[in-house]
């Protein structure tokens, strides 16, 4: 009955002799049962491959301000830039106050009349100016009563007029301008106990230096008469001025 019983227990021990035995043969003694010396270190290893990149630092601490720079060059000026669109239309303005009265303009003026003195020999010549002597009025010295013409200082419109007394001979006359003439007027004399009368007018455009006078037509027309109850008057003066092309005021 012991035998029986001591059976497993040999079979065990046999079993643990067969392993051992088989790790002394393949040298593989386990550490905890045999300790060697240590071995010669062995040869360094090949170079590694690079490794992944590895992650971003945190953020580091804001540092103090450092001291303000010295001021730069000036650059250059730049290209010009292209023309903006117009704006829109501002709003109007406040008015203005009321500014001091001004002076008033005074317009140009140019007038004249004169007459026939009693006894004055007219002239007898065709073509020869009638010489009105006698000033009534010519504030502005346009007419001169030596020649007897008007010259023009306003440029503008003017209205000029003749009457004549008419005795003792037939009379014509010519308005004269510049040499031209403009108008003709004619008062046939027929011998009458009393005087007869010639009147006529006319508007002409002046400018500077234009002449206007009465001319006789015929020499044997000369019939201007003149006397204390009757007169023979050339008159002239300025409707309007061409402002303009004026810069004489009186």
């Amino acid at each position: 009955m012991t035998s029986l019983r001591l059976l497993p227990l040999l079979h065990s021990i046999l079993i643990l002799q067969v392993h051992f035995s088989n790790q002394l043969e393949d040298n593989k003694i386990p550490p905890s049962l045999c300790t060697g010396h240590p071995g010669i270190p062995g040869a360094p290893g090949a170079h590694g491959s690079p490794g992944q990149p590895g992650r971003d630092g945190r953020d580091g601490r804001d540092a103090a301000p450092g001291e303000k720079g010295e001021k730069g060059d000036r650059g250059d000026p730049g290209e010009t830039g292209a023309r903006g669109l117009t704006g829109d239309r501002g709003d109007p303005g406040e008015k203005g106050e009321t500014g001091q009265p001004g002076e008033c303009a005074v317009a140009p003026r140019s007038a004249f009349s004169a007459k026939l003195s009693e006894g004055l020999t007219l002239p007898l010549t065709v073509g020869d100016a009638v010489r009105f002597d006698k000033i009534m009025l010519n504030e502005q010295g346009d007419y001169n009563s030596e020649t007897g013409r008007f010259t023009c200082k306003v440029p503008g419109v003017y209205y000029f007029a003749v009457h004549a007394t008419v005795y003792r001979a037939s009379l014509q006359f010519d308005l004269m301008k510049n040499g031209h003439t403009v108008a003709s007027y004619f008062q046939f004399y027929g011998n009458w106990p009393k005087p007869a009368s010639l009147s006529g007018g006319s508007l002409l455009h002046l400018v500077p230096g234009d002449q206007v006078w009465v001319q006789m037509a015929l020499s044997e027309y000369n019939g201007f008469y003149t006397s204390t109850k009757t007169d023979s008057i050339f008159t002239g003066f300025l409707v309007y001025s061409y402002w303009k092309n004026s810069a004489v005021f009186a």
